[in-house]
């Protein structure tokens, strides 16, 4: 006889391991109603403490792919290869990274995420553009991508309907942080997609999830071995979330600044990550040999206007406004700014992302429950990164408001974000590691 649900969580309560047949089985059994919530919430926090290794997390992953559907894009010509981001403040990499690489000839199936808690998400800002949806059915997904290179869907009931499931599950019981139960979630939402490759970007600092380098670079590690075990092509690297990224934390304006970085007008930091990024990914994809002549590829993409117009593209074939790629003024801006004045001068020292992550949250920018309803126009336009220097009363920040009264609620909390100095500080760099399958199996 199998041995029972009850007897399987004893087990891992205990510090054994799950075979691959059992992970599966529970996974359909509470996917079909058989296991019920209480059960595999005590499963969840056995994992929490016990941990999974690698075989369990693989088997875990692949049952939480396969209890839906996983798209096949047999018509899609070409390595595929997507980008997760584990998430952070002003984060609207995704936006302008897609069209690049799609025009760099590597077709980019994009499954995005909303929004919740302090960072932003990728759906909510597309959504920004008049017209567009992010809700396209799964032919047409695979269509768009075809025609077009690239293209940016939420995840449907069909795709990985298990990790919906437990992850609501986890963020009631206090046990989203397990590394496994991460790394499971993740890759059955993206291996769904019909990928090849992937590059990980896993933040690391105060506006991030992983808030310490070492534990972001466990995550990356396990997400790089997982996946490649799991047959794909994967490389991770950290890049740092102390300060947001860019200049616009919001909807509209993040989009507007993704759109920037087309045209070869993004911030430093945004365009730096861009290119990293990008460059990875056309060399999973084969379109590069080496980081190198990736980067110079997507640069020219940015120089030669290619990647914008794969944007316009792909707007289109999503119901969206292509015209908002070239005329910006056509999003929807907020008809309230309001200037946050430095009180003293100096250097800019620091910035506190996860408090502006928070502050754009509550004016609106972001959501506490995922039922909640975003502001697209509402949000903080940084006008001050560390190093800059700061005149007392010149402006550190702009608030994107609907009425003056909104500004003024948070006004104070917004301007303690940001640290004045006497002294310019040494800036780290933006990238701190780069993980590859042969760093994870040598971990």
């Amino acid at each position: 006889m199998q041995p029972t649900v009850v007897e399987l969580i004893a087990r891992k309560r205990d510090g054994g391991t799950l075979t691959a047949d059992e992970i599966g089985r529970i996974v359909r059994d509470y996917v079909g109603g058989t296991v019920a919530d209480y059960q595999l919430s005590a499963l969840l926090m056995a994992i929490f403490f016990r941990g999974l290794d690698d075989a369990e997390t693989v088997a875990l992953t692949e049952a939480m792919l396969h209890s839906g559907s996983v798209l096949a894009l047999p018509a899609v010509k070409g390595i595929k290869v997507d980008k997760h981001s584990t998430g952070g403040v002003g984060d609207k990499v995704s936006i302008c990274l897609a069209p690049l690489v799609a025009a760099c000839g590597v077709p980019v199936p994009m499954v995005s995420g909303r929004g919740l808690g302090h960072t932003g998400g990728t759906l909510d800002k597309l959504e920004a553009i008049p017209g567009f949806s992010t809700d396209i059915p799964t032919a047409d997904f695979a269509r768009i991508v075809g025609d077009v290179g690239t293209c940016m869907i939420g995840q449907t009931a069909e795709i990985a309907p298990a990790d919906k499931r437990i992850y609501a599950l986890r963020d009631v019981t206090a046990t989203v942080e397990s590394i496994p139960l991460i790394v499971a979630s993740i890759l059955s939402k993206k291996l769904a997609e019909g990928i090849d490759g992937l590059v990980l970007d896993v933040k690391v600092g105060r506006g991030a999830f992983m808030k310490d380098e070492a534990r972001a670079r466990a995550l990356a590690t396990a997400l790089v071995r997982v996946g490649t075990r799991a047959g794909k092509r994967v490389v991770a690297v950290l890049t740092r979330m102390d300060c947001p990224l860019g200049n616009a934390i919001g909807n509209s304006n993040e989009t507007r600044e993704a759109i920037d970085v087309l045209f070869g007008r993004g911030p430093a930091d945004l365009v730096e990550c861009t290119l990293v990024l990008g460059a990875e990914m056309l060399v999973l994809g084969g379109a590069a040999a080496t980081v190198a002549e990736g980067r110079d590829k997507i640069a020219a993409a940015i120089a030669s206007g290619a990647g914008a117009r794969v944007l316009e593209r792909m707007i289109e074939a999503q119901r969206g406004d292509p015209r908002a790629v070239a005329d910006t003024s056509l999003l929807p801006r907020a008809p309230r700014v309001v200037d946050v004045p430095s009180p003293t001068a100096g250097f800019l020292v620091d910035i506190d992302a996860l408090e502006l992550g928070l502050t754009a949250v509550a004016m609106g920018a972001g959501r506490t429950r995922a039922d909640q309803a975003v502001d697209p126009v509402v949000g903080i336009e940084l006008q001050k990164k560390p190093g800059d220097a700061v005149a007392a009363g010149e402006p550190l920040a702009k608030l994107l408001v609907r009425e003056d009264a909104h500004a003024h609620a948070v006004i104070d909390r917004v301007r303690a974000a940001f640290r004045v100095g006497a002294e310019r500080p040494t800036l780290p760099p933006l990238v701190l590691a780069r993980i590859d399958s042969r760093d994870a199996e040598g971990a």
